[in-house]
């Protein structure tokens, strides 16, 4: 009887103790999703990172030296990009010319430009805003919080990842470490080159896009290739929701309008999936579409929209602990696209 209650005991401890961490777990999602979210950024930026240490450059300063030239970036696009895009806004949202294209129009475009200037009549006044604005700054600074606490985790990680391997190799039998190592390697390189894969792909669809909405004519064309570009991180669903974005904005001109951009939109995509990612992607998660829909559609549903941008990288860590943990394969005979590096100077 004594033994019956012990086990009664120990097992109703465990079931405490599962739940309890479930709603810790929970509780911290975000704190874990920029955690995890530093070391995708890590692994983008080791493969730099020891490229330059092998030539006697510290990481501290190759780290510094990639922050640099993510800031340069950044910048860059701010003064090419930014004022553009105000002035286009700021045209789209000018109520007199709304008015008068809704009343020298007719059809599919009378409709949309009337019902956009009523929504422009309901603004809030100026008043108003002054609550909103308060809330959008005090988000504002959460959100730079955010990116600075990220920032520092990957930093941290860059030099901490391989005492922490070797830590967790020691809980395991001296056969297994190997293998381990190897693992994580695997999962390193390919969280790595699919975020670096993702940025040239960002970078390459917007510049493309809106170059050729200019080109046909289409309003606000660096606002709707900015958005296409930016879609991209999602997969399957992003540059469907580009197109029919697109294709909108060009049925406020004409329909000649309206199938140029789609023509566009399906050319750069058609390019995207049979030349640009074979090339500079490859195999790089070695998911197959439907998981990636599955697991977007998951992640969204579960976490919210913040956290469709760990959908692909979470279910390619996933998928590589099957493959290796339940299909047997020998993580160090996978091969992954070192994206913007060559080989030797990937292997970290």
């Amino acid at each position: 009887m004594a033994g019956t209650a012990r086990r009664a005991f120990v097992a109703t401890l465990v079931g405490v103790a599962v739940i309890v961490g479930a709603l810790a777990l929970w509780k911290l999602r975000l704190v874990l999703s920029l955690v995890f979210l530093g070391f995708i950024i890590a692994a983008a930026m080791r493969p730099g990172i020891e490229a330059l240490k092998r030539r006697g450059i510290p990481r501290g300063v190759g780290l510094a030296l990639h922050y640099v030239l993510l800031a340069g970036l950044v910048a860059l696009f701010l003064w090419l990009v930014v004022p553009r895009a105000v002035t286009q806004v700021q045209h789209a949202l000018d109520k007199d010319r709304i008015r008068h294209a809704a009343r020298s129009s007719t059809g599919i475009k009378h409709e949309v430009l009337v019902g956009l200037e009523k929504r422009l009549k309901h603004l809030p006044s100026g008043s108003k805003l002054v609550r909103p604005t308060l809330e959008v700054t005090k988000r504002a600074f959460e959100v730079a919080i955010g990116i600075l606490f990220t920032f520092a985790i990957a930093a941290y990680w860059i030099f901490d990842r391989d005492r922490a391997i070797d830590l967790v190799a020691s809980l395991l039998p001296r056969p297994k470490r190997k293998r381990l190592r190897d693992t994580w390697d695997l999962i390193d390189a390919k969280l790595g080159a699919f975020v670096r894969g993702e940025a040239l792909l960002i970078v390459l669809v917007g510049t493309v896009l809106s170059t050729a909405f200019a080109i046909i004519g289409l309003p606000y064309w660096i606002l709707v290739g900015s958005f296409a570009g930016i879609v991209e991180i999602v997969p399957v669903v992003g540059p469907l929701a580009a197109g029919a974005l697109a294709v909108g904005v060009g049925f406020t001109v004409s329909w000649h309008t309206a199938l140029a951009a789609g023509l566009v939109v399906l050319a750069v995509r058609l390019l995207e999936d049979y030349i640009v990612l074979p090339k500079v992607l490859g195999d790089a998660t070695g998911l197959s579409p439907l998981v990636v829909l599955f697991s977007v559609s998951a992640i969204t549903i579960l976490f919210g929209g913040f956290a469709v941008l760990f959908a692909v990288p979470l279910a390619a860590v996933l998928a590589t602990l099957v493959d290796v943990l339940l299909r047997g394969r020998d993580p160090a005979e996978e091969e992954v696209p070192t994206v913007l590096f060559p080989a030797k100077d990937a292997e970290g």
